[in-house]
């Protein structure tokens, strides 16, 4: 079990909000369940290590401190698959929101009844997707509404809903199995053989996608712009970024910038702070996101980057 009760459920949505924010993901579709989750995202930067490495991570430091407890929470590392496609991603959402009524406790339950309890499931994205609950600010909607219009089918509330709840029906098992037998990637034929071979390739040349991708994209700031920045914003208290013990909420601030501007991962930024672990960043910037001083910090440098 990695959810004890409603509160850790909400913690995890809430720490994916700030991880999407903080490394520019895509959020389209989320799914809790008790022992595992679900998420279908998009990374523009080929960063998805570092986005789930801050996902997990600060929710297993909460966690732990919550329930007094140490050690891992979740078993080995989460599993990805690249996905390409109208009707495979559709069909993926399907399966994705399904998943609360699927279980065995449900599978042989009446369809009315199982629709009710999908449609009553609090922690999945499905709610916001079915005109049920308006949508977070974080999760984005609109393609896989505008991939059902391509389709074919009304691109709308209830147009989704009608399709998801038509899976409850009629069984995608030959989809689930396409998606069990590759666990690389999802979509037409010519498309999964293309990286197949590009993984192939990368691994014998010991290469991270993601690593190539960053590379090539060059969005991020370099860390001497991000340190001058901070300095910047803090004006006459930048020498707090110096003192351990009264200067947490300053370098706190300048951890949550090297993240979020420098791309630098926890346990980089908690070198750069001559900080132990990865772990000590996460709560340094949890403490310090939680002052009246990182709004208005926050606000300056914003204005400084977008400027």
């Amino acid at each position: 079990m990695i959810f004890k009760d409603d509160h850790d459920q909400q913690r995890l949505l809430d720490r994916l909000a700030e991880s999407q924010e903080m490394f520019q993901v895509r959020v389209y579709l989320y799914c809790l369940m008790p022992n595992h989750f679900h998420l279908l995202v998009e990374t523009p930067l080929g960063n998805l290590d570092r986005f789930m490495g801050s996902v997990l991570t600060g929710y297993t430091i909460y966690y732990n401190l919550r329930h007094q407890r140490c050690g891992h929470l979740m078993q080995g590392r989460y599993g990805a698959q690249l996905v390409k496609g109208d009707e495979y991603l559709l069909k993926l959402s399907r399966y994705i929101h399904l998943n609360p009524v699927q279980v065995k406790a449900w599978r042989d339950r009446p369809t009315p009844e199982r629709v009710r309890a999908l449609c009553a499931y609090e922690w999945s994205s499905y709610r916001e997707y079915a005109g049920l609950r308006k949508p977070c600010g974080w999760l984005t909607v609109p393609p896989l509404l505008n991939g059902l219009r391509r389709l074919g089918v009304p691109g709308t509330a209830k147009g989704y809903a009608r399709y998801i709840q038509a899976g409850l029906v009629r069984s995608d098992e030959e989809f689930v199995q396409l998606m069990r037998s590759n666990p690389i990637a999802v979509g037409p034929e010519p498309f999964v053989d293309e990286i197949n071979t590009r993984c192939m390739n990368m691994a014998g040349r010991s290469v991270k996608r993601e690593d190539m991708a960053l590379r090539s994209i060059k969005r991020w700031k370099k860390r001497e712009e991000v340190e001058q920045a901070v300095k910047t914003v803090l004006g006459e208290k930048r020498d707090l970024l110096t003192h351990r013990r009264h200067g947490a909420v300053a370098r706190g601030f300048y951890a949550w910038a090297l993240q979020r501007y420098a791309g630098l991962t926890q346990r980089e930024a908690a070198a750069q702070l001559q900080i132990g672990t990865g772990a000590g960043i996460c709560l340094m910037v949890k403490r310090a996101l939680s002052t009246k001083e990182y709004e208005r910090w926050q606000g300056k440098l914003e204005l400084i980057f977008k400027g």
